[in-house]
């Protein structure tokens, strides 16, 4: 069924849909261009590689983008390059369809505001008109699953005018350029890369779902994309959510055995096939949605949301992304919050009047510091040849081309 979705007045506030027509608008304005073909699009899960965010704007209504099974919430967001004024979405359902839904709008792919709710949905064709929204970014946003699979689309159809911006906050300085923090999606992308050299010696992160085995640093099993590990209480929670999502896992049995470890370097329980049984798993886009849930959850939001409120840059939210994942969340000396504790001994950030290259230094002394405590991470080179070269370079908003060593081996992204 083909349905629009109209309003008398729209706003990007968020609405709550009343009603549905079958009307089929036989001409846009004149004004009105698709702005979202062959655009970056990205999502926050995949059922499998065929099944790609981009197969949702290449406007091929063959292929189509779907979502790991049986999990909420899902999105989809496309990235139109430059801020537009965007007046219509269509969306082009797959039988894995969403009754419930919200079409979020971002300029900067971090704020998000809400331009419609849907909360009838019945698959088809959803026509979104009448919207009015500033965006770059405009998301998917699926809460609600009309089949026990996951979200499907077709085809994800932006519609409206470019070349509108923002305008300029009165007083500030106007930058050359809009600068893009880590929550971007390419921006993300590139962290996951930098932090895969480091923890996998390889810049493909996606293929490191199935890693797992013990690096001899006192934490057990370390495994996946950033590497939970077994003593730390990161992979009990995952492989939790994962069970909880699908009961009867292949590594539902082991949890009794996780509880037991958590805090210690034992495989008591894990070995012989605990091993083969998480690589086995993460041939399963539910699990491979779990890890990067958790990944989100307990690391790279936290710190992209404080590196922000301290008024860093991509560089800044990437360093304390990086030292959460290595260091873990806590407050102790050699944990992030002790690491950031004693950099703000030495320096003021940006957000304290501070300047941000000399409080990135003082955070990468106390970092290297930290690392220099556990013999597992005393080589750092994650630090000294990769940020620190970033940082040196004056190159505070991450921008590619990069290139660094860890470990001794060098990487490129372009």
């Amino acid at each position: 069924m083909r349905r629009t979705f109209g309003l008398v007045a729209a706003s990007a506030a968020a609405v709550v849909l009343v009603g549905a027509g079958a009307l089929v608008y036989a001409a846009q304005a004149a004004d009105e261009a698709l702005l979202s073909q062959g655009r970056p699009a990205t999502a926050s899960s995949l059922e499998g590689t065929a099944f790609a965010a981009a197969n949702a704007v290449d406007g091929d209504t063959a292929t189509r983008w779907a979502s790991a099974e049986g999990v909420d919430p899902q999105w989809i967001q496309v990235d139109l390059g430059a801020v537009a004024q965007v007046s219509r979405v269509q969306l082009s359902w797959e039988a894995a369809y969403a009754t419930a839904f919200t079409l979020q709008t971002s300029t900067d792919g971090s704020t998000w505001n809400v331009a419609r709710t849907v909360t009838n949905g019945d698959g088809g064709t959803d026509d979104l008109t009448g919207l009015s929204a500033s965006a770059r970014f405009v998301r998917v946003h699926g809460t609600g699953r009309a089949t026990p699979y996951g979200y499907s689309l077709w085809e994800l159809k932006v519609f409206g005018a470019t070349g509108t911006t923002p305008s300029p906050t009165p007083g500030a300085t106007t930058s050359p350029r809009t600068r893009v923090d880590l929550t971007d999606p390419v921006k993300k992308d590139i962290a996951m890369q930098i932090v895969s050299s480091a923890e996998n010696s390889s810049l493909d992160w996606r293929a490191q779902y199935g890693y797992i085995e013990d690096i001899d640093d006192g934490r057990g099993y370390t495994a996946g994309i950033i590497g939970f590990c077994s003593g730390t209480g990161d992979m009990l929670d995952v492989v939790n959510r994962y069970t909880a999502r699908k009961p009867g896992n292949v590594l539902a049995g082991y949890l009794p055995a996780l509880r037991a470890v958590n805090g210690t370097d034992s495989h008591a329980g894990l070995d012989p096939n605990y091993p083969a049984d998480w690589r086995t798993a993460a041939q399963d886009p539910v699990f491979r949605a779990t890890q990067d849930e958790v990944r989100d959850e307990v690391y790279f939001d936290p710190a992209v949301r404080q590196a922000k409120a301290d008024g860093l840059r991509a560089l800044g939210q990437f360093a304390y992304y990086d030292a959460i994942v290595m260091h873990g969340p806590g407050s102790d000396a050699v944990s992030f919050g002790g690491i950031r504790a004693a950099a703000l001994r030495v320096a003021r950030p940006p957000s304290q009047g501070g300047d941000e290259t000399a409080f990135l230094n003082a955070f990468l002394d106390a970092r290297v510091a930290a690392m220099k405590t556990e013999e597992a991470h005393s080589d750092t080179s994650r630090v000294d040849t990769a940020q620190r070269v970033w940082l040196r370079a004056g190159n505070l908003d991450l921008d590619t081309p990069l290139d660094w060593r860890v470990y001794g081996d060098p990487f490129h992204i372009s």
